[in-house]
């Protein structure tokens, strides 16, 4: 007996063992810097609303000593820090919460420069973060006033004052507003780096909002498509990397052309979207064709409603299939891919009146107001990006518009020229956007529509995280432009979207 009750213990901790150690073998959701592990050619991770997927063209990549995975710079960040695979190479508040409560401030994650809310705060409290932790938010620090792509001071033609300042960083002697060195703080959400054959994609060759030619890389001397970042401060990916280098990664020279190269190539090579739905399945099952081998195989650029296929389009097989396919269809499964359908429908036909939102009702304009849909912005085939270039002013970031945020710091802007075509002459805004990159008064509250993809896994939503979940973003636009959504509507749209 008891040598048959040691042989049972002996086996149970040996099964204890096996499972510790395949449970150790199992790689940490986060990424950290220098690792060193393999980046296959297909990677899925878990999330509330079902199963992630990354693809990578040309198979997997060793990622020891890549530059998108090593830190090279003194404050121990690398661009996986805050593009994360698992938040679709993005970075989602929940994750953001997780490495705070493993490492608090000593995680580089939580930089002084960018992950507090202000170099100045005290940087082992967790107030000092507040905006990462708690809104995803990265803290993005502008010359003010704004300069141009060499360097040289644009003269603006509006004045800033700030009304609120939680994150103290405004109105702090050294990086404030009225510092030797002006600047202005503003907190955004990390901006997805995959899919990039989308993200970098001409549908037009000039800016149909504002009637001119296309942005040109100084550096090439070609167009490019404007849809980089959410206040169009540099036009291309190799020009990000370096703004990013400097102000995100702490770098003291520029980055290598080689390292650039290298990050390019692993960036160009990358497919991201949801694959699998907890509730309705795989997402290109049964005929769909949702998931990110859809992004991988087809062009780029085209306009759903000019010969590129229908703006999610990809689950009209769902809607289409048969009674005898529906069928065979467990009763929640049939629920939630009719819904997604359904969904898809309402994006595409439900037309409502777009109102005083300049870049589509200014400065040439489609006229103010004009009847669309969702798809007049997000007209993308397979992505529901703008094919046309540039940023619109959705109202997230002003007032009247915006949610309540009394977390973000507020700002008084004052036109000096012609008031705003829309707010007059006194605009309040949390971010002026593209506007501290121009100068413009006009361009007050101006973002870089975002890409659609991947949105399980990357909350919150909207450049400075005022949606915390898909319904949040649904209810701002129905309220935004009094499109009277119906209950059933709004569930179909929240599925739709989780299923990108």
């Amino acid at each position: 007996m008891i040598a048959r009750g040691l042989l049972a213990a002996a086996a149970t901790l040996f099964a204890g063992a096996v499972g510790v150690a395949q449970i150790r073998q199992e790689p940490d959701r986060w990424w950290n810097p220098g690792e060193g592990r393999t980046f296959p050619a297909t990677l899925d991770y878990q999330n509330a609303n079902g199963t992630l997927r990354l693809l990578l063209d040309g198979g997997p990549l060793d990622t020891k000593g890549h530059p998108f995975f090593t830190a090279s710079g003194p404050n121990g960040r690398a661009c996986v820090t805050c593009h994360q695979p698992a938040d679709a190479m993005s970075l989602s508040a929940e994750s953001a919460r997780r490495q705070w409560d493993r490492n608090g401030a000593s995680d580089p994650l939580f930089a002084a420069s960018d992950g507090s809310n202000c170099p100045s705060l005290p940087q082992a409290e967790r107030a000092s973060h507040s905006l990462l932790i708690d809104h995803g938010l990265i803290r993005i620090a502008r010359h003010w006033p704004p300069r141009d792509l060499g360097g040289k001071p644009i003269k603006p033609d509006f004045r800033i004052e700030v009304v609120r300042d939680p994150s103290t960083c405004n109105t702090d002697p050294r990086y404030g507003l009225t510092s030797a060195t002006p600047m202005l703080s503003v907190f955004r959400r990390p901006r997805p780096v995959a899919n990039f054959k989308y993200i970098e994609a001409m549908g037009f060759a000039y800016d149909p909002k504002a009637g001119m030619p296309l942005q040109v890389d100084p550096e090439t001397g070609k167009p490019v498509s404007g849809n980089l970042m959410a206040d169009g401060r540099v036009p291309t990916l190799a020009a990000q990397m370096r703004d990013a280098a400097s102000a995100h990664l702490g770098f003291l020279k520029d980055m290598d052309a080689q390292d650039i190269a290298r990050i390019l190539d692993f960036e160009r090579r990358l497919y991201v979207a949801q694959q699998q739905d907890r509730t309705g399945g795989a997402v290109d099952a049964d005929g769909a064709i949702g998931g990110p081998r859809t992004l991988q195989v087809s062009q780029p650029g085209r306009l759903g409603s000019d010969g590129g296929a229908p703006v999610w389009s990809e689950f009209e097989a769902w809607e289409k299939a048969p009674e005898a396919t529906r069928a065979k269809w467990a009763p929640e499964v049939r629920k939630f891919r009719e819904s997604v359908a359904r969904g898809a429908r309402v994006f595409r036909e439900k037309t409502f009146l777009i109102s005083d939102t300049a870049g589509i009702n200014s400065p040439i304009g489609f006229g103010n107001p004009v009847r669309n849909s969702c798809v007049f912005c997000h007209n993308m085939s397979y992505m529901g990006m703008d094919v046309a270039p540039g940023q619109v002013d959705l109202g997230t970031t002003n007032q009247p518009f915006a949610d309540p945020a009394p977390h973000l710091p507020l700002f008084r802007v004052t036109c000096l020229g012609k008031p705003h075509p829309h707010y007059g002459r006194t605009i309040l805004t949390s971010d002026p956007g593209y506007a501290l990159t121009t100068g413009r008064c006009a361009d007050v509250g101006r973002i870089t529509l975002q890409t659609m993809r991947g949105l399980s896994a990357r909350a919150p939503y909207f450049s400075n995280g005022s949606a915390r979940d898909l319904l949040g973003v649904i209810d701002y636009y129905d309220r935004r432009y009094t499109i009277g959504y119906s209950e059933q509507e709004k569930q179909d749209l929240v599925n739709l979207m989780r299923a990108l």
